[in-house]
């Protein structure tokens, strides 16, 4: 459907002119099967490595547009040794308005858009409203065009789904971790997502580049598909140089650290005796390592009678989390959990930083068989399924200000 696109079909061919050109849809939309439910950012992450894997493509440019855009952060984030560079095109960090992010929607007014998109979808001529509101400078052929491609491009339930995800998205906290060449383009006039949205990102990446076009335009159309192929081929030319992508500090990585520590040990210990408490100790940690090897975890340190681990996404770190504590309930011990993802600096095999002192702190508010997560780690994982309880906000021991906690729901 998108080579039925002029627009599409331009910038296709002008992206494939000076690169080779990998094409990614997400779950549930284009050729995909359809899901039962949405998939959260971490997944459309492994999606896009596995289809870099795939093509061979070792190092890529990551272009990301509207409501990709968040997700193509994390990925430059996480995985600073597979992008050389980034486009980030009419997108936002955070969908939502907040006391501190005036530019989002609120929440009661998004809510009726996904309910009006929803009912408006059978009516006779919706798509071509919808694909007019985002193209407004498209011409009738292409609006129809359009049109077909939206109409077929996900059903109406997978639309919706895709919206009430993104209603939760936030990466605010992750833009200052990137460390990529990055382009944010925007238009002056955007219909769909505030300009101020752009500015936002553009500011808070490090040494970004920020281009603001006149006009509106969301989804471009052939007036203005040859300006934004421009600008992406200008700033991904010139980060390129004869010997291929300028490296990057790959020694600061986005990382989700998981902290746990055996309740009451010392108590347990006088009870059972050193010898039974040896035994315990080494089936606990066993235990331990298992759910580290599931769920891809890094083992880091293990200091008396808890573990230091870092994983490359949040929802794997909050499952083994949950999968360890039920591990190790059979053998009669309790932990506890503390999850936090921030920047963290890689030095000899391991790593450090705020990040993990902030890790630390989290898992010591935590009680026996709780995994507590920071506010971070619980806005990554919108889409995932994943419910948390409110703990509200708390002092961290040698961290500066307060700290949204959030205690993860198990059933």
């Amino acid at each position: 459907m998108s080579w039925q696109v002029p627009a599409f079909v331009r910038l296709f061919e002008r992206l494939g002119g000076f690169a080779r050109l990998i094409s990614f849809d997400k779950r549930g939309t284009g050729m995909s099967d359809k899901v039962e439910d949405w998939f959260s950012l971490e997944v459309r992450m492994d999606d896009v490595r596995a289809v870099m894997d795939a093509a061979g493509s070792e190092r890529a440019a990551i272009v990301g547009a509207s409501e990709g855009v968040p997700m193509s952060v994390l990925f430059a984030a996480t995985y600073p040794d597979r992008v050389g560079a980034m486009v980030l095109y009419g997108g936002f960090a955070r969908m939502l308005w907040a006391p501190d992010y005036p530019w989002g929607t609120p929440e009661v007014e998004y809510v009726q858009q996904i309910a009006d998109e929803r009912s408006r979808s059978d009516q006779p001529g919706a798509d071509e409203e919808f694909a007019r509101s985002g193209s407004p400078n498209a011409t009738t052929e292409e609006i129809a065009a359009l049109a077909r491609y939206l109409r077929y491009g996900a059903t109406p339930g997978a639309y919706s789904a895709l919206y009430r995800m993104n209603m939760g998205i936030d990466v605010r906290d992750i833009l200052p971790v990137v460390n990529v060449p990055t382009l944010v383009l925007h238009y002056a006039e955007d219909p769909w997502v505030s300009v101020d949205q752009g500015r936002f990102l553009a500011e808070r990446i490090p040494g970004s580049t920020y281009l603001e076009l006149p006009g509106s335009c969301h989804i471009p159309s052939l007036a203005e598909v040859d300006t934004i192929a421009d600008a992406i081929e200008r700033f991904l030319l010139d980060s390129w140089d004869t010997d291929g992508w300028a490296d990057t500090e790959e020694d600061r990585v986005l990382a989700t650290i998981l902290f746990t520590d055996i309740v009451g040990s010392t108590a347990r210990m006088a009870e059972v005796g050193d010898a039974e408490w040896q035994v315990l100790l080494q089936q606990h940690n066993a235990l331990v390592r298992r759910q580290l090897t599931r769920y891809r975890g890094r083992e880091l340190d293990t200091t008396g009678d808890g573990f230091f681990a870092s994983f490359d996404g949040p929802i794997r770190a909050i499952r083994c989390a949950s999968a360890i504590i039920e591990a190790v309930s059979k053998i009669g011990i309790q932990v506890r959990a503390g999850l936090h993802t921030g920047e963290c600096q890689q030095v000899n095999g391991t790593i450090g930083g705020i990040a993990v002192h902030i890790g630390a702190r989290v898992a010591a508010e935590a009680g026996a068989d709780e995994v507590l997560v920071s506010g971070t780690v619980k806005d990554l994982v919108v889409g995932s399924g994943i419910r948390f309880d409110d703990c509200g906000l708390h002092e961290l021991k040698g961290v500066p200000g307060e700290w949204h906690l959030f205690r993860l729901v198990t059933d």
